[in-house]
């Protein structure tokens, strides 16, 4: 991706997901969100006033509206082909596309993960349209193209020998990858699993390569069961299958795993599995409701654990087995570190993030003292984050990211003492040096707390024109995400179309220690969604010209999707006209119909459907439609497993049938988001032909 989002806490390891290395470059179409440089103060999530004790948001309607039991069931089966194809995206204006079709020309390839030599670097890359593996066979060598075709592809992990690489492929967003080997000098894929309507995720490679054990939910479509499979014979053995949403955090030498149990957004329990996989010993997390993350230590009886348990913000901690006692062995500071660590297999170095205000620092521990390490001198930049480690620690990949320069990736060696660039992007006939840097500034909310925002302004708004330029509020996903300075080629698009570009980090966005992340937990949305509609009344109350009040969008994906039906709905006036991509319209719905482990993973977040039903109800932009009367875009994945197709249908009819202007645009082989290149031209030409309609 050419933006850097931050994405929701979850447990914290050494080893680096396919995921995380093609997120630090593949655009990740859902999040809709990325920054630049700036900084203002934000005050610390620990000095957040408590919330009015009244309710903070007018009351719905008497009769809500009749589209909270519209539909049933989730994926591109749930609705009549006719349906689908009746809100297929029509095509766009030739000078609109070419003008996306360039920006979308700057591309950065993936992180990378390392050969055990050092020799080649296996990244994602999505320069044919749609993520796929290549390969590096030195410092800014050639890239070879390893896999192909329409499906997103990317690598999970290079083998300890050097031998073979485990290929992840998804088909059309659905969100259940199958796995693959393939030789490390490329040829066919050998088929490992893929099965449809099933999760197949790597865990690990064991150190002989001769196994390797990954986790399905082919037994429950709500757990994990974890298997064995034989690189040699070809075949899976059951090694775990207890009922919960399991992973493998980290292993040993000796058989042994460390496991843990999600047991919803940012909630984990951790245990050790023997090698035969029938004894489970509890070790830390039981009963509560915490966020931890954590890996084998280089000393046998310790772990590292990462936690925001023992204060405001999260830290790295050893944890001793004989006392259970945590230790906390990063610097005390007033941010929460990134989610991920990475210690190498040989537990030589201990890799972690900090969070400060939205840009990353990275720091390093000699994995057996944990005293600071020195890394090597690096450009200066918006976020330096760690990618991946080499098995025998002598080698690691650092992407960095900055607000006027695609991403690039250097390999730091720990003999020589060098940081090495291996791989270049490019931005063919643009110069990246004049994108606009994102400031850091912050707006009141009703109650007093300021609320940290992302500002990119065109250079003609700077001047004393007769209108203000109309202004786009932008809210992340997750609604654990986070919005943050960096390259962002998405939000250089509306810049340049004369937009101002705002991303707020409301209450309940990562990064501001656990009362901020915490304060939109199930019912409490209800004192804090006034965020939405505050961001607005700043704008208006503080952007004027003359007396002249700018025009105001609302846009977004994911819970950002929902955000911009929030400030629409709930909110109707706050916003000239309102864009939600992949959005809930009834957390009702959404919660029955989502996939079932992922309504495992949200239930803490948004409410419990019977215990906070009412609430629910509040909190959803389907109760009130009548309120609408300004424009409202949809755009929807139909294979979506996380918000099913048929919440933009039902807020769409309820919407159509009151008479409001509202348009909906449905992929039909898209999942949570626009993947491929094609559909995310049409993605965001079809927002910007929306807001230039109703902001202009």
């Amino acid at each position: 991706m050419q933006q850097l989002v931050r994405a929701p806490a979850r447990s914290t390891h050494r080893r680096v997901i396919a995921g995380t290395l093609a997120g630090f470059s593949a655009l990740a179409a859902v999040s809709l969100a990325g920054c630049a440089a700036g900084r203002s103060p934000v005050a610390p999530a620990a000095a957040v006033p408590a919330p009015a004790s009244s309710p903070a948001v007018s009351p719905p309607p008497r009769t809500p509206s009749p589209a909270a039991s519209g539909y049933s069931g989730l994926g591109a089966d749930s609705v009549p082909a006719a349906v689908i194809a009746r809100f297929a995206p029509p095509a766009l204006p030739s000078e609109l596309t070419r003008r996306i079709q360039s920006m979308f020309d700057i591309r950065a390839p993936g992180g990378g993960i390392l050969s055990p030599d050092g020799k080649r670097l296996y990244f994602a890359w999505s320069v044919t349209g749609v993520s796929q593996v290549w390969r590096l066979d030195g410092p800014q060598h050639f890239p070879i193209q390893m896999t192909g075709g329409e499906d997103p592809t990317t690598v999970a992990a290079v083998s300890p020998d050097g031998a073979f690489l485990v290929i992840s492929r998804d088909r059309k967003g659905e969100e259940n990858p199958g796995l693959y080997l393939q030789p490390a000098t490329g040829g066919p894929l050998v088929l490992i699993q893929h099965t449809p309507k099933v999760q197949t995720v790597l865990e690990f490679i064991s150190d002989d390569a001769r196994t390797l054990v990954f986790r399905a939910n082919d037994q429950k479509p709500d757990s994990y069961a974890l298997y064995r499979w034989d690189v040699a014979t070809r075949r899976r053995t059951p090694l775990f299958d207890r009922d919960g949403l399991w992973s493998v955090e980290d292993y040993r030498p000796d058989g042994k795993m460390l496991l843990a149990k999600h047991n919803g957004s940012a909630q984990e329990e951790f245990f050790e599995l023997d090698a035969d996989g029938k004894t489970l010993t509890p070790l830390f997390g039981q009963g509560e409701k915490e966020n931890y993350g954590a890996a084998y230590a280089a000393d046998p009886d310790e772990l590292l654990v990462m936690t925001p348990k023992l204060g405001e913000y999260r830290r790295l901690y050893r944890w001793s087995r004989a006392s259970r006692t945590f230790t906390a062995i990063s610097a005390a500071v007033p941010f929460d570190l990134l989610e991920t660590f990475i210690i190498d297999e040989s537990r030589r170095h201990v890799f972690y993030g900090v969070n400060e205000n939205g840009f990353s620092r990275l720091s390093a521990l000699d994995a057996r003292s944990y005293r600071p390490q020195a890394l090597p001198a690096l450009p200066a930049a918006d976020h330096t984050v760690i990618l991946s480690a080499t098995r025998d620690g002598r080698y690691a990949v650092v992407g960095q990211n900055t607000g006027r320069s695609p991403n690039v990736s250097y390999v730091i060696d720990f003999v020589t003492g060098e940081a090495t660039q291996w791989q270049l992007p490019g931005a063919p006939e643009l110069d990246t040096t004049q994108f606009a840097s994102a400031a850091l500034e912050s707006y009141p909310a009703r109650d007093g707390t300021p609320i940290p925002m992302l500002v990119r302004r065109p250079p003609s708004c700077a001047a004393a024109a007769a209108d203000p330029c109309p202004v786009i509020v932008t809210f992340h996903g997750g609604p654990e995400g986070q919005s943050v300075p960096g390259f962002n080629t998405r939000a250089q698009l509306f810049v340049d179309a004369g937009y101002v570009y705002v991303e707020p980090n409301v209450r309940g966005s990562e990064g501001y220690g656990k009362t901020w992340f915490h304060a939109d937990d199930g019912p409490k949305r209800l004192d804090i969604i006034t965020d939405i509609e505050d961001a607005a009344r700043f704008v208006r109350a503080h952007w004027r010209k003359q007396g002249k009040e700018p025009k105001v969008a609302i846009f977004g994906g994911s819970y950002g999707g929902y955000s911009a039906l929030i400030g629409m709905t709930m909110f109707a006036g706050a916003y000239d006209a309102g864009a939600s991509v992949v959005g809930i319209g009834n957390l009702v719905t959404f919660l029955r119909n989502t996939a079932p482990y992922r309504r495992i993973l949200r239930a803490n977040e948004y409410g419990d459907l019977e215990r906070d039903h009412d609430a629910l109800v509040k909190l959803s932009p389907t109760t009130y439609v009548d309120r609408v009367k300004a424009p409202i875009l949809l755009i929807q994945g139909a294979s979506d497993p996380r918000v099913p197709v048929g919440e933009a249908i039902q807020i769409h009819d309820a919407l159509a049938a009151k008479g409001v202007p509202v348009k909906l645009i449905i992929f039909p082989n898209e999942g949570h988001g626009a993947q491929r290149r094609e559909n995310q031209v049409l993605q965001y030409g079809h927002v910007l032909q929306f807001f230039d309609a109703h902001l202009k």
